[in-house]
């Protein structure tokens, strides 16, 4: 017998999965291979498309099937601007940072495409507060300095009544404080965010 090699009794002969003589092991398809393991069952909405239907935490992680988790934000039609902005920001008080994301991206992805890019950059800075409260300071600051970008350019006239340039400061303030010194740092309501104000 060669290096490697095992006395057909040992390798369990004959079984699925095993080697033949020789050392090579059979490929799908071939007599004696192991059958491949069935896929994965996604979780599917009503017209098939492939959903995540696992109850999430309040910060929007993934709990397992069949645990109590927070009531997910509506899956509908984005909000009249007004309405997404109150919606988002009482999300935001009740430390819902993921959920107000949610609004906030489907107002972006409804918006004409002058207003895409204040919408995108809203929702990057609820993302940038859900990382912070995950715990995760890169994520933070990357998603808070990267949604500051976004919003800084527009005109306050424009933006129902987000005063971008001031908030695009105070979320570039906040990223810098968690660069610096860690979100262990950060003075108590530093991840309390005004979209209006």
């Amino acid at each position: 017998m060669r290096p490697g090699e095992h006395p057909p009794e040992a390798a369990g002969a004959g079984e699925p999965g095993t080697r033949e003589p020789g050392g090579r092991a059979p490929r799908v398809g071939e007599p004696g291979a192991a059958r491949p393991a069935a896929p994965a069952r996604r979780d599917r909405d009503a017209s098939g498309r492939a959903r995540n239907a696992r109850p999430r935490d309040g910060l929007g992680r993934p709990l397992e099937h069949g645990a109590d988790g927070e009531p997910p934000a509506p899956d509908a039609p984005a909000l009249p601007p007004d309405a997404a902005l109150d919606a988002a920001q009482q999300l935001l008080d009740a430390g819902r940072p993921f959920h107000a994301h949610e609004v906030l991206e489907a107002s972006w992805k409804a918006a004409p495409a002058a207003e895409r890019d204040l919408w995108q950059g809203l929702a990057q800075l609820a993302v940038g507060l859900t990382h912070a409260r995950r715990g995760n300071a890169v994520g933070a600051a990357t998603l808070l300095r990267r949604g500051a970008a976004r919003i800084s350019g527009y005109s306050p006239a424009s933006s129902y009544g987000v005063n971008p340039a001031g908030l695009a400061a105070a979320v570039a303030g906040l990223a810098g404080r968690i660069e610096s010194g860690g979100l262990d740092g950060l003075e108590p309501g530093a991840l309390d965010l005004r979209l209006r104000g």
